[in-house]
């Protein structure tokens, strides 16, 4: 009898302290799923542990939050089809730059398409039509002085 209610306490024993091990074990599962975006400053210049939001379809509060990793990617799977929106803020040597990133979902939660907005599409074209602009403002500056120069100097009054 004695065996018995020994055997019963051991076995009872070592089911009570395995229980726990097997309640806090993790299980993974690897899957080529999910959408991934990387941000970048310039070709080699990644925006790396960039602070992020990730917005599905008509969420107010964002379906996701992190950083990017090492190489400036975001990666995210989603939960419904739709416009989802990534926003990125990066921060480099000579300030914070963001970046909003809106990408279409279809019906098999991958990626049908992905928008940029106007700027990121032509920034070199932004880039020299400002060049321009700045040229031309300081061109007509100094013909504005010039102009005043002359006037100050021939006397400055003109009559009616």
């Amino acid at each position: 009898m004695k065996c018995v209610i020994m055997a019963i306490l051991l076995s009872t024993a070592t089911v009570w302290m395995c229980t726990p091990v097997i309640a806090h074990s993790v299980h993974y599962q690897v899957e080529n799923r999910g959408v991934s975006v990387r941000v970048f400053f310039g070709e080699n210049d990644p925006a790396s542990y960039s602070a992020y939001d990730i917005f599905g379809p008509g969420d107010r509060l964002p379906h996701q939050k992190g950083r990017t990793d090492k190489n400036g990617f975001v990666s995210f799977l989603p939960d419904r089809q739709g416009q989802w929106v990534v926003k990125v803020y990066g921060e480099s040597d000579h300030g914070m730059h963001g970046a909003q990133i809106e990408i279409k979902v279809n019906e098999g939660l991958f990626m049908d398409s992905f928008r940029k907005p106007l700027v990121a599409q032509y920034t070199k074209a932004f880039v020299g039509i400002s060049i321009l602009l700045a040229f031309f403002g300081a061109w007509s500056l100094v013909r504005t002085r010039r102009a005043g120069r002359k006037n100050r100097d021939s006397g400055g009054a003109e009559g009616p």
